[in-house]
């Protein structure tokens, strides 16, 4: 009798702590700092992040154009998806790791962006960009994203630090997706059904 509790009670405690280390690994809470996603997102958002849904499974390979052979070329493989134009992310800032950023994808790797007066082209056609709220009215010149890089903006591109001075963001620094948020609570929503975040 006793030793059929005890067992059960571990079984408990080791299916809770299994689950709360599932938990651990494939989501984490972030608050939104600023205005640089206004109006997406406003300062003190709480939303959760997926960190599964991009985990990438690094490998090495060489490449071969005009007959140069370049060895240990970084690559990975998505189980689920690579991050996509149009996905709002939080990444680790490149400079300074404890901090963290949430913005928008706009270029991919392989992508040339470019801004005219405000107006985003990528690989020189017009980025239609209906989450925007005002405008700017500032130029970029060409950036091609190198592979393994994704070249970020906010929405409020004004007040928002971005690709535009911190350059394209490696993989490595992506933690995941945004994708639920929970606080306040009056804007209780997920992410996706808002901006069609999940595929």
């Amino acid at each position: 009798m006793v030793r059929g509790f005890l067992f059960e009670s571990l079984e408990t405690v080791l299916l809770a702590l299994a689950v709360f280390l599932i938990l651990q690994a494939s989501v984490q809470n972030f608050r939104v700092e600023g205005i640089s996603m206004d109006p997406t997102l406003t300062h003190g958002q709480y939303l959760l992040v997926n960190k599964l849904v991009y985990e990438p499974i690094p490998f090495q390979s060489e490449e071969t154009v005009n007959g140069q052979v370049t060895p240990n070329i970084r690559r990975w493989i998505f189980p689920f998806h690579p991050p996509e134009q149009g996905d709002v992310i939080v990444f680790h800032e490149p400079t300074d790791p404890t901090r963290d950023f949430v913005k928008r994808i706009i270029g991919v790797p392989g992508n040339t962006v470019e801004m005219k007066f405000g107006v985003v082209y990528v690989n020189g056609n017009l980025l239609e960009e209906p989450y925007l709220g005002k405008r700017d009215t500032s130029n970029l010149a060409p950036v091609f994203v190198q592979p393994g890089f994704y070249f970020v903006l906010g929405d409020n591109r004004s007040a928002s630090y971005d690709s535009r001075g911190l350059g394209p963001i490696p993989q490595e620094n992506i933690v995941g997706k945004a994708w639920f948020s929970y606080w306040p609570l009056p804007s209780i929503e997920t992410l996706s059904a808002v901006l069609g975040f999940l595929r």
